[in-house]
Formats: structure tokens, C-alpha cells, sequence
């Protein structure tokens, strides 16, 4: 149930609020500004096109907007998130130590079986 709970959010804020928004956008964009300015309405008098216009120009840039994103925000949002994150910061520990021979068979058993819980749970 936790999984299906998941999985509902992830479509929903993912994928179907994003449709919703684009379209709510573009119908209210064009009710309140291109059918109240004349000078807009005499470029845009149907909502297909209007519609067909806005997505030309709107992917592009949400395209380089993205990319610019992954290259200099998503680094350091990573980076953040890793210090913040006591399991990775546990199971580098444990095998820096398993690396120098220091790490307890107890340490190393009770990381395995984390590890194997989080493997089922991403099945």
C-alpha cells in the first residue's frame, strides 16, 4: 500500500499536475490577455494556435532551462543531499573500514542486511 501511495504522488506531481498546469495555463493565458488585447487577438484568434505557438517557444526554453539546471544546480543539490544522508555517510564509513581491514564482521552483517532491505524495496 505504501508503494501504490508512492507511486500515485509520483504520477500525479510528476506527470499529471504538469499536464494539468500547461493546459490551465495556456486556456487562462489566453481567456484574460490575448481575448481582452485586440492587437493580440489579431495574432492569435483561435486557442489551437495560440496553443501551438506557446509550446514552440515554452519547450525550448524549459529544454535549456533544464539543461542548465542539470549542469550547475543539480550538483550541488547532490552534494546536499549525500552530506545529509546518514545511511550513504554510514556505508562509506563501513567500507573505507572494510577497506583498512577495520571494520567489525557485526559493522559489515548489519550493512548487508540494510543494503538487502533496500534492494527488496526497490523490486
Amino acid at each position: 500500500m505504501k508503494r501504490r501511495w508512492w507511486e500515485l504522488r509520483v504520477g500525479h506531481g510528476s506527470y499529471l499536475v504538469f499536464a494539468l498546469t500547461f493546459v490551465n495555463f495556456v486556456l487562462i493565458a489566453y481567456r484574460l490577455l490575448i481575448e481582452q488585447v485586440p492587437q493580440l487577438n489579431a495574432v492569435f484568434p483561435h486557442l489551437w494556435l495560440f496553443a501551438i505557438i506557446f509550446l514552440i517557444v515554452y519547450a525550448p526554453a524549459a529544454v535549456l532551462i533544464g539543461h542548465w539546471h542539470k549542469k550547475s544546480q543539480l550538483p550541488t543539490e547532490q552534494d546536499i543531499g549525500f552530506l545529509s544522508s546518514p545511511l550513504w555517510a554510514r556505508l562509506y564509513r563501513l567500507q573505507l573500514q572494510v577497506m583498512q581491514g577495520t571494520a567489525s564482521k557485526e559493522e559489515v552483517e548489519q550493512m548487508m542486511q540494510i543494503l538487502r532491505k533496500a534492494e527488496k524495496a526497490g523490486t
